[in-house]
């Protein structure tokens, strides 16, 4: 399979010398100049007659001032950061840290101290709470808790629940919402080891 693909964007490198070319409005000659390639060696280069090699390409990416991987087709690597959109509400700062829709939802969250008032409320859906720094209270239904660092929690959003600060200090937390149905699971690793993991069912 490895060799098909190789072969498939060997093959792909003449169609696209040929498009850069004719794009920039070059001759095969003036070409030839630039890189002290034969005409003719780029001919065949180009209708792919001629296998291409680095001894070849370096000198063709130069002349064009393009990087090499454009020349063979390389795919682009998307930059990986999230960009966080901070959003504030609920005397918080919420900062989602999925891009796509749909499935289980992350969020960081730091709230404030003036969120500290109890005001339970019910919604679909299934969350999962983990405790970055500070401590975090929670009401759920008939309980009433305090989360401390390190600390999580998960629940069924139906139930009436509410979470804020002690009034203490702000709390950091970590938010992971999911459809109804699905939940969360706090995993230990083996001993020695000081984290937990959460996955979705």
């Amino acid at each position: 399979m490895a060799n098909t693909d190789d072969a498939a964007v060997l093959a792909a490198v003449g169609p696209r010398l040929r498009a850069l070319r004719k794009k920039r409005g070059i001759t095969l000659t003036q070409l030839a100049e630039a890189t002290e390639i034969s005409a003719s060696t780029l001919s065949r280069l180009e209708s792919g007659e001629r296998r291409p090699n680095l001894e070849l390409l370096l000198p063709l990416a130069r002349a064009y001032q393009v990087p090499l991987d454009e020349l063979v087709g390389a795919p682009q690597v998307g930059d990986p950061r999230v960009r966080l959109k901070p959003i504030k509400q609920w005397d918080s700062t919420i900062m989602p840290l999925t891009q796509h829709a749909g499935g289980p939802q992350a969020f960081k969250m730091i709230i404030n101290t003036t969120r500290s008032t109890p005001d339970p409320r019910t919604h679909e859906g299934y969350e999962w709470l983990y405790v970055l720094s500070g401590k975090l209270r929670l009401v759920l239904a008939d309980h009433d808790i305090v989360l401390k660092t390190g600390e999580a929690a998960e629940f069924d959003t139906r139930l009436p629940h509410w979470f804020g600060s002690t009034g203490e200090a702000p709390v950091e937390v970590l938010s992971l919402f999911g459809p109804q149905g699905e939940r969360m699971h706090v995993r230990t690793k083996p001993r020695g080891a000081s984290s937990r993991d959460a996955v979705p069912d």
